[in-house]
């Protein structure tokens, strides 16, 4: 079970961006993952007219890896560390290790 999954508000502990909050837009198979106005570069794009793409300077999000995050939590309004931990019903959560709140319901 990942400690970070897509749609989750986490909030950058490291880097240019620190401090920043976004949401997380998708998981890469390497681990690392895209947010939401985070880690933005400019791409100088050359235009492809049988594809339909313009030329010109655009920005995109660039992944960053999971050491440099942390999920961010409401109650708290930091970043907080993750833990896993099994319900007596069988199933398995991640909760916030400062105050034991579950994150998934």
């Amino acid at each position: 079970m990942n400690r970070i999954k897509k749609g989750d508000e986490i909030i950058v502990i490291t880097g240019k961006d620190k401090g920043r909050r976004g949401t997380v837009l998708s998981v890469l198979e390497n681990g690392k993952m895209l947010v939401e106005n985070v880690n933005v570069v400019k791409k100088h794009q050359k235009p492809n007219p049988n594809m339909g793409i313009q030329g010109g300077i655009v920005e995109k999000e660039m992944p960053l890896h999971p050491s440099n995050v942390m999920l961010f939590n409401p109650i708290t309004n930091k970043g907080d560390r993750v833990g896993i931990k099994t319900l007596e019903d069988g199933r398995r959560v991640r909760f916030f290790k400062s105050n034991n709140e579950v994150v998934d319901i």
